[in-house]
């Protein structure tokens, strides 16, 4: 009988969890925030995520991205700092999202006040030159901006993104020295090396892959633990004698500060069966981006490390930090 009435508690609890689990559903267009302009790199990423969403009949809602500008991510920060609470705004993050809380005063919140999500990916990059450019190797470049100190260029996005982090542990390592040059868009950076307005620019495999085809960029260096399919001859900076340590990127979904719990495991479970959805890893493939999918508590824990992690980076490269 005892045994009996348990089994009924525990069903009657199981069923108030579910309920609670499924309580929210949006009832108008979702926000989603990115940091970056028209093209760049949270921009591009959501919107080929939500087609694939889409092509998978995973999305209910209408999701509408929102480009907030302006301080590398603070703008978009400040942006959620006003949704604190709110169910229909979420954002993508990613390593700009955590070390500007670190570098700069002015920063409204850090990555760790946001409801964490889910964590999508971490993505490799590779450094590329124009296909007529002097420089064969990375340590052509590097030679250079020895001998000639500030005269060469990058470009870049946020000075506190990951080119920009990259470029000062390099830096820091070999005592080059070279200009950083940031644009808002990642069509402005490539246009900037095609036209040789720079000398080098950080680029994600997915958007140098047709331009290195076609002849017009030469990539001379991975920033991977390990190389990346399709890039077989090009070596990781580790393999091009620059024993420093590799710098993440990964890119995610938060929420305003204070979500209600009901909201984030809608979004969470919404991204995790994208994480396994048959157009996703297509993507995912094509892009040549690791599927790193976790949900919220492990998202959590993870943000705080890699936080640390970034810390220790930039404090290594001498990036005066403030948090």
């Amino acid at each position: 009988m005892k045994r009996a009435l348990l089994g009924a508690l525990f069903g009657i609890v199981a069923a108030a969890s579910a309920a609670t689990a499924q309580q929210f559903t949006p009832t108008k267009s979702v926000d989603i925030v990115v940091h970056t302009g028209a093209g760049g790199g949270n921009d591009a990423f959501i919107r080929a995520v939500l087609i694939a969403l889409k092509k998978d009949n995973l999305v209910t809602p209408n999701f509408v991205v929102l480009n907030k500008t302006g301080g590398g991510s603070t703008s978009a920060m400040a942006y959620l700092r006003e949704k604190s609470g709110d169910s229909h705004t979420i954002a993508v993050y990613s390593s700009v999202w955590v070390t500007d809380g670190l570098v700069q005063e002015a920063a409204p919140l850090t990555i760790d006040k946001l409801a964490p999500i889910s964590a999508l990916v971490l993505e490799p990059a590779v450094v590329v030159v124009r296909a007529d450019s002097p420089y064969k190797t990375l340590k052509d470049f590097i030679d250079a901006a020895k001998t000639n100190p500030g005269k060469l260029k990058q470009s870049g996005g946020s000075i506190t993104a990951r080119d920009a982090v990259v470029r000062h542990v390099l830096m820091d390592n070999t005592k080059a020295d070279w200009a950083y040059i940031s644009f808002p868009s990642g069509g402005e950076r490539i246009a900037s090396v095609l036209g040789g307005h720079v000398d080098m620019m950080m680029i994600e495999p997915s958007e140098a892959g047709e331009l290195i085809r076609s002849g017009k960029l030469r990539a001379i260096a991975q920033i991977a633990d390990q190389k990346i399919e399709g890039f077989p001859d090009v070596p990781t900076l580790k393999e091009a004698g620059f024993a420093i340590p590799n710098v993440p990127q990964s890119r995610g979904i938060v929420g305003p500060p204070d979500m209600p719990a009901a909201a984030v495991a809608y979004y969470a479970d919404l991204f995790k069966r994208a994480a396994a959805s048959p157009s996703y890893k297509e993507y995912l493939k094509s892009t040549q981006l690791e599927n790193a999918y976790l949900g919220p508590a492990e998202l959590g824990k993870f943000l705080v490390t890699y936080q640390d992690q970034l810390r220790t980076i930039l404090k290594g490269a001498g990036v005066k930090v403030v948090r």
